[in-house]
């Protein structure tokens, strides 16, 4: 298993948990239940150790595919500076969610607003974590791409690639 392979393996769950984690923090929110938010923050947590680890093993995906002709620098370096904003994010992130755990643990005052500020960074969040996926899925499904009609040589190359293979 190369790095390439780890990539694909990690890099859906910053995207997906995230998701889930922010439909559990709005519930939580609205049955005023610090169990189901301190949840959402576990969650939130989790999404920024798998973002870790995704931005670990990029490099050895980018050596992988950053030579095939259908994929191209330019879209590599693409996602990688999304992924790294989404990174920062969920970093970000997971250091409210430690808080809010705390406080909630504490029953201090502030636990509300944090869940409120937690919320509204797992939107930005969410923002990157959709232009992250769709720059990854660009890398390689040339089909998404605003610029989908790759050029007959490109074609050709992925052919004698295929070919190479087999």
């Amino acid at each position: 298993m190369n790095d390439a392979h780890l990539h694909l393996v990690v890099n859906h769950f910053p995207i997906i948990v995230p998701i889930l984690a922010m439909g559990i923090l709005i519930v939580g929110i609205i049955l005023k239940n610090n169990t189901v938010k301190n949840t959402a923050y576990a969650l939130f947590i989790v999404s920024a150790v798998f973002a870790a680890f995704s931005m670990g093993t990029g490099d050895g995906a980018e050596e992988a595919v950053e030579d095939m002709a259908t994929v191209g620098k330019q879209v590599i370096h693409e996602h990688e500076e999304m992924a790294e904003k989404l990174a920062i994010v969920l970093y970000f992130l997971a250091i409210i969610s430690i808080g809010g755990i705390y406080l909630n643990i504490k029953n201090h005052s502030k636990a509300k607003w944090v869940s409120y500020a937690a919320l509204l960074v797992a939107i930005v969040g969410i923002f990157f974590a959709k232009e992250t996926g769709t720059t990854g899925g660009e890398v390689r499904h040339t089909e998404i791409r605003s610029d989908s009609k790759p050029n007959s040589s490109a074609i050709e190359q992925s052919k004698s690639e295929i070919k190479d293979k087999d």
